[in-house]
């Protein structure tokens, strides 16, 4: 009888623990091909951005095996690498409907100070991740990484690795983040990176699956680890040359355009380390040395793209990049700076740019397709006497360093007359460059065209990838181009091909 008792309590333990086993589904992960098990569950490592003052966003995901109702994620901040001198800590639960991402806004925290932060969750720890606040008074001098342009087919992200190594204030990412192309119809997929999934991703959950795969590449994950993120997105963060109300790359048979961009952003916001609210646009402030002022040049207002230079609605009235809010914003935050270098975060080429010599050019992606705004925000900056104005811009995967002007005929080289800023574009981080679509004599014909028929434009290269550093000093700006050897395999070697500074009070590159 005892055995009897015994033997059925057994079965009934047994019972109840295979149902309890299977009271959750497994979760079924795309891109699990590609985890590494010894970050499990924290394989997509850590990030922050936003930094200001006295907060700075944090982020992880944790994945769980089960497809868990909710997991409370334990996250802590602290002066020291060792977490002996806490700063923060609290619980930040996460579940299915924001993808078991965590963003935390970490507040309370001491100006122009380096933190470090970890999460905790399902029995195990996170990596470690270091992150930056921004000053209040003027610093000797600000160091920034800019970038952009980072696609997952064209080959490995080397030059985020070698950002990770730099000592740096924060990253400046101005778009292109991701690539929303389906495997093969833009990218060199012979080295093995294949886009998952496998199709143009148009739902929440493809955002979702594409923004996993790239935070899997390793060099994404370095520089995430060691550097805060000043993030602005560009089209393919939803699809090629992107407007308010529509894209080229997005067709009727692909559904409501206006369901596809905003799962577009809600998987951005889930995956980027970005504070949240009604405005992507926004400024942060690294004391008196410098305002830096993201703008959102897809979402926010811009209207559809004129349909080449002999259009005759490029020249309307109505048309814009910004948006009138946005616009006008944007111009009080340039009057009204105290710092000495107002830095603007700009999608694509503001100043104007001479393309005569390619006779079939259709692109009026650019400030250059929008002339009746970008003649109202020159003429504005001229007329208020704003100076120490830097656009920086990303987009064309090309090198860049102009003295921006609105008017390319009434630039005279030598004096530098009829120049109102400077512009540094950087280079793509993997997307295709000049030579990847031309042969390179041909690419390389193309920058000395440029250059001929751009007397403001002082360098350019369509050629190398890499990234852009950025460095403020009190009395002058500098720009640094660095170069990585090779995209096909993960490759340590870079090259600083060129430099160049503009003094404060000048608008003239040396």
């Amino acid at each position: 009888m005892k055995l009897f008792v015994y033997t059925s309590l057994l079965f009934l333990i047994v019972s109840c623990s295979t149902k309890e086993a299977k009271k959750y589904q497994p979760l079924v992960e795309p891109v699990a091909v590609l985890f590494d098990s010894a970050l499990k569950p924290f394989y997509h490592g850590v990030a922050s951005g936003d930094p200001l003052h006295d907060r700075v966003i944090i982020w992880t995901r944790v994945t769980p095996e089960d497809s868990l109702p909710s997991i409370d994620v334990e996250w802590e901040v602290a002066v020291d690498e060792r977490f002996s001198s806490p700063a923060a800590k609290g619980v930040f639960t996460t579940n299915a409907a924001r993808d078991y991402t965590v963003k935390v806004d970490v507040t309370g925290l001491s100006p122009d100070q380096p933190y470090y932060y970890r999460f905790k969750a399902l029995g195990a720890t996170s990596l470690t991740g270091r992150t930056k606040t921004t000053p209040v008074e003027m610093r000797d001098s600000l160091k920034f990484a800019v970038v952009s342009c980072s696609n997952w087919e064209f080959g490995y992200f080397n030059a985020y690795a070698r950002i990770a190594e730099k000592e740096l204030d924060a990253v400046l990412h101005l778009g292109d983040y991701i690539y929303e192309y389906g495997t093969g119809k833009y990218g060199d997929t012979t080295i093995g990176r294949i886009n998952m999934p496998l199709h143009e991703i148009i739902t929440l959950q493809d955002y979702r699956t594409r923004h996993s795969q790239y935070r899997l590449d390793e060099g994404l994950r370095q520089i995430s680890l060691r550097h805060p993120f000043i993030a602005i997105w560009d089209d393919h963060e939803v699809a090629n040359d992107t407007y308010a109300e529509g894209a080229q790359n997005h067709q009727p048979e692909e559904g409501d355009f206006n369901a596809r961009k905003e799962a577009a952003k809600q998987a951005y916001y889930e995956w980027i380390p970005i504070r949240e609210g009604e405005k992507h646009y926004r400024t942060f402030s690294y004391g008196k040395l410098a305002d830096i002022i993201m703008l959102d040049e897809r979402l926010e207002g811009r209207t559809k793209q004129a349909q080449g230079k002999d259009d005759p609605e490029l020249w309307s009235m109505d048309r814009t990049m910004l948006g009138t809010e946005q616009r006008d914003w944007f111009l009080s935050k340039l009057k009204n700076s105290t710092a000495t270098w107002k830095v603007v975060g700009n999608q694509v080429i503001f100043s104007a740019l001479d393309e005569s010599f390619r006779p079939n050019a259709k692109s009026t992606d650019n400030w250059n397709g929008y002339p009746v705004e970008q003649r109202k925000i020159s003429d504005y900056i001229v007329e208020n006497k704003i100076q120490d104005i830097i656009f920086l811009t990303g987009d064309t995967h090309a090198s860049w360093a102009f003295e921006v002007v609105s008017d390319v005929k009434k630039y005279t080289p030598k004096t530098s007359s009829g120049a109102l800023a400077v512009e540094f574009g950087t280079p793509s981080i993997s997307s295709s460059n000049w030579d990847e679509f031309y042969p390179l004599d041909t690419a390389k014909l193309g920058e000395q065209l440029y250059q001929k028929f751009n007397p403001h434009l002082k360098y350019v290269n369509g050629i190398d990838h890499g990234y852009m550093i950025l460095t403020l000093y009190p009395a002058k700006a500098k720009a640094q181009w660095y170069y990585v050897e090779t995209l096909r395999t993960i490759d340590p070697r870079e090259t600083r091909k060129k430099e160049l500074h503009v003094d404060q009070g000048s608008f003239t590159l040396k």
